[in-house]
């Protein structure tokens, strides 16, 4: 090896380690705003399509294309999102006091259903221990107690950190602005910087923002419309507390098999057992007839031929994303296992050594 060589080769290792180095110090610098680049980033790839119709009725300006844009997401989207997002945390400050103070008891609520239950499911649960266990019972109210608690100083977060959460909420919109207008032109540069043959980073973008579109339509918007109908229903049946047990619903409906049931159930089963009979049946009408099937009519309507991922790793990478980044997390964790699916079928089916011809296609 000459001499120039080797210092070639050191002046390019250099180079390397800064350009590491420099980007480790990027991350570094922005990850106070990650939250809002991520949300900046999914709601141009959701609402890009709408930027582009919107461009010919604008005469082909991209910057009123995009505030226009910006402006239905704000108002149509993020608006609505912040007022529920209240009242949840509202009503979740106002269970914690009631739990605090006694003023709920679960123990009683349990012990009702349970005498309402027929004789022999009462001798079965007996024999098992769950029936006369009262211990058990004041499990189940702590574990109410300290979940709304959870929400309640979340509650206290927010409104202490306001400021922070302005800044981050206009770092977010400001940054989406510019995602709308640029993102197209954004996407290619990213895809032809990426270290990979461009037909292997062309296949995973398109996966990538399949995988985006499949994940937030099948499983948030979805969601989001179950907890909606389950609010709506438990509203007319005279429950309190209805915009929690809808996000409950929601986020339930993430769980294969049972999903929204597992909200829906309890409260109809309380409603039968404490007498209200009508309201109960209209839970289980609605549960099984409204809420069960908007998944089965939503999902193909919303999603059509974008790439779904399996409900049980969509369930175990959620759960993991929320404990990990939180809110984020229940977009971020399916989103990393529909890329390492993507990745791995496209290293099964990319030859080793591809032709010529077939990399430059």
């Amino acid at each position: 090896m000459t001499q120039d060589s080797m210092a070639s080769g050191l002046q390019r290792g250099g180079f390397i380690l800064f350009l590491a180095l420099i980007s480790i110090a990027l991350i570094i610098v922005v990850w106070p705003f990650a939250s809002s680049l991520l949300w900046a980033a999914l709601a141009a790839i959701m609402f890009q399509p709408l930027n582009q119709r919107l461009l010919p009725i604008f005469k082909q300006s991209a910057n009123r294309a995009a505030l226009a844009a910006l402006m239905i997401i704000t108002f149509a989207v993020i608006l609505p999102t912040l007022w529920i997002g209240t009242m949840i945390v509202e009503q979740a400050a106002e269970l914690f006091l009631a739990f605090r103070d006694n003023e709920i008891d679960v123990s009683a609520w349990f012990t009702k259903i349970f005498d309402a239950l027929p004789a022999g499911i009462q001798a079965t649960l007996n024999n098992s221990g769950l029936g006369t266990i009262s211990s058990l019972l004041d499990r189940v109210q702590d574990f109410a107690r300290e979940s709304t608690g959870v929400l309640a100083q979340q509650a206290v977060v927010i409104g202490g950190s306001a400021l922070s959460f302005v800044i981050a909420f206009g770092v977010g919109l400001y940054v989406t602005f510019f995602l709308l207008r640029d993102g197209p032109h954004i996407g290619e540069t990213v895809v032809a910087a990426l270290p990979m043959e461009r037909s292997i980073a062309s296949k995973l973008t398109t996966k990538f923002l399949s995988i985006v579109r499949a994940t937030i339509k099948g499983s948030v918007v979805v969601g989001l419309v179950q907890g909606a109908l389950g609010a709506m229903t438990f509203w007319v049946v005279g429950m309190p507390s209805v915009m929690l047990l809808g996000l409950l619903m929601a986020v339930f409906s993430l769980l294969p098999a049972l999903g929204p049931a597992i909200v829906w159930l309890p409260v109809a089963a309380y409603l039968l057992a404490t007498g209200a009979i009508w309201q109960g049946v209209l839970v289980i009408i609605s549960g099984v007839l409204v809420i069960g099937m908007a998944d089965n009519v939503l999902r193909p309507i919303l999603v059509g031929r974008d790439t779904g991922i399996p409900d049980w790793i969509v369930l175990i990478t959620t759960l993991g994303g929320i404990s990990l980044m939180g809110l984020s997390g229940i977009v971020v964790g399916p989103l990393v296992a529909g890329l390492f699916l993507a990745g791995w079928t496209l290293s099964k089916n990319t030859p080793a050594n591809p032709a010529p011809d077939a990399a430059v296609e």
